[in-house]
């Protein structure tokens, strides 16, 4: 039994015609809708959801404050100064995470330098990457790599 209705921002798992899956971004709850709202995989929505009566196994939507897709692309660029000099400081397969100046975050990761582009693809299709954009407030992800460097800049409008 739940608690009641419940307000968050939620990642768009899954969405077919008939019903969506939601995770909270916050606590990773996962939320299946009994109708789709006019939503689609990897949107955020930041709404109310309730449970649906008698046996509160499903959820409705019942306000949205707002419904936005966050991009996540591959920059030509490669990654700047700054996660260059990180990523020579820390060892193969170790993150950091830096925030902006500004807004958004900054996360560099060493590979091997032959599992590079495989990262890269990994972090463009990771539901991990939306929900950090969408716990940050982002208006979208870019994804900078060279040999052995993976950049993702999480950025403001």
């Amino acid at each position: 039994m739940t608690d009641g209705p419940k307000q968050g921002t939620f990642l768009v798992t899954s969405a077919d015609t008939s019903s969506a899956v939601l995770r909270d971004v916050a606590d990773g709850q996962v939320l299946t809708l009994s109708t789709n709202p006019d939503v689609s995989e990897g949107e955020i929505l930041e709404a109310t959801v309730a449970p649906e009566p008698p046996m509160e196994v499903t959820w409705t939507v019942e306000e949205v404050v707002s419904q936005r897709a966050i991009p996540v692309e591959e920059s030509s660029e490669p990654p700047t100064k700054q996660a260059r000099e990180i990523a020579s400081e820390q060892p193969v397969g170790e993150i950091t995470r830096q925030e902006r100046a500004g807004e958004g975050e900054l996360h560099v990761i060493t590979v091997p330098e032959a599992q590079t582009d495989q990262a890269v693809a990994d972090v463009l299709d990771d539901e991990t990457t939306l929900t950090q954009a969408a716990t940050l407030g982002v208006a979208r992800v870019e994804i900078r790599a060279a040999d052995g460097v993976v950049s993702v800049r999480y950025l403001p409008d």
